[in-house]
């Protein structure tokens, strides 16, 4: 767990990125923190790892305060995935991968395995990639590669900047589905910036939602939507989202089975194709639950976390029918 306790952070030049901030960023949980430019998002993020320190106030990791921590040791403890990559060049990707756990002077046996693991657990074959430099991957692998470095050291924290932002909007959603899948297997603390609602409404298990410093509203995507706090959360979430998972919400679940996946994703509640959005949701909310197993006549059709259900209700586009 993450905790800030009444942050300011003041610059040399007068502004006030940050304005007594308390937050908690749940353990194991895909936090996305949002809003418009400048309104202290990275500043918030950045002051984790002691990139940027609190004129006042406190931050806490596992109820341990990070004032006196010593800064090198705290950042190799912490993974961090950036818009720009990051990646060195003159590098192999191995050697990329590997870049932390050798820091943290792991033993060759132990650091060739974990980057092998690493690899293959974003579907790029160690044989094929590890030797490769990162010019000769494409964007989105690229960004694979710059996530798994981050995890290379095994840290319980992730903070990750826009990581998706620069890529084209295909591989863009591809590494959000990525990135959803990877999290329900390596269950971190992730701490993710993003200016793209959809986005934090897609992957996010908690949404900040920031303004000029503040702390405009916390809450799961669906809490958000359902209950915007304000003016401006109903106007930065949009009222075209709003609205379409109003009009979806009727919708049953058998009309999105494109959404959702067929690989098991941990406990689920089991519920017929004819359930709608609204009832999922209430469902999962009254049972604990965060996933769902959707049957058919006692056969398994597909499986959604209730991100996925949030997908379905904010989808644009017309779903067929099965």
């Amino acid at each position: 767990m993450i905790r800030f306790e009444q942050v300011t952070k003041k610059f040399p030049d007068g502004t006030e990125a940050l304005k007594d901030v308390s937050v908690v960023f749940p353990t194991h949980k895909l936090t996305v923190v949002i809003g418009p430019s400048g309104c202290g998002k990275t500043t918030l993020m950045r002051m984790v790892n002691k990139l940027e320190t609190p004129t006042a106030g406190d931050i806490f990791i596992d109820e341990e305060s990070i004032t006196g921590l010593e800064e090198v040791k705290l950042r190799r403890s912490i993974g961090y995935v950036i818009q720009r990559i990051g990646l060195f060049p003159h590098m192999t990707i191995e050697d990329n991968v590997s870049l932390v756990p050798r820091l943290l002077e792991w033993d060759k046996e132990k650091t060739a395995a974990r980057v092998e693991e690493l690899l293959k657990l974003v579907g790029l074959e160690p044989e094929v990639y590890k030797e490769r430099y990162p010019l000769e991957l494409s964007g989105g692998q690229q960004q694979r590669v710059g996530v798994v470095r981050a995890l290379a050291g095994n840290p319980n924290i992730i903070l990750m900047d826009e990581p998706f932002s620069a890529l084209d909007p295909i591989s863009r959603e591809q590494l959000q589905d990525d990135l959803r899948n990877l999290q329900q297997e390596i269950q971190k603390t992730i701490v993710f910036v993003t200016h793209d609602m959809d986005e934090a409404l897609k992957i996010a298990d908690m949404v900040v939602v920031m303004r000029d410093g503040k702390i405009e509203q916390t809450g799961s995507p669906q809490e958000l939507i359902n209950e915007p706090a304000n003016d401006f959360v109903r106007s930065f979430i949009g009222l075209d989202r709003i609205n379409r998972q109003r009009t979806f919400g009727e919708r049953k679940l058998k009309e999105f089975l494109s959404v959702f996946g067929m690989e098991p994703i941990g406990d689920a509640l089991q519920v017929s194709l004819e359930t709608t959005i609204d009832e999922a949701f209430s469902k999962l909310e009254s049972s604990g639950y965060a996933n769902l197993q959707i049957v058919d006549d006692g056969r398994v059709l597909a499986y959604a976390s209730d991100r996925d259900l949030v997908k379905a209700a904010l989808r644009k586009e017309e779903v067929e029918n099965v």
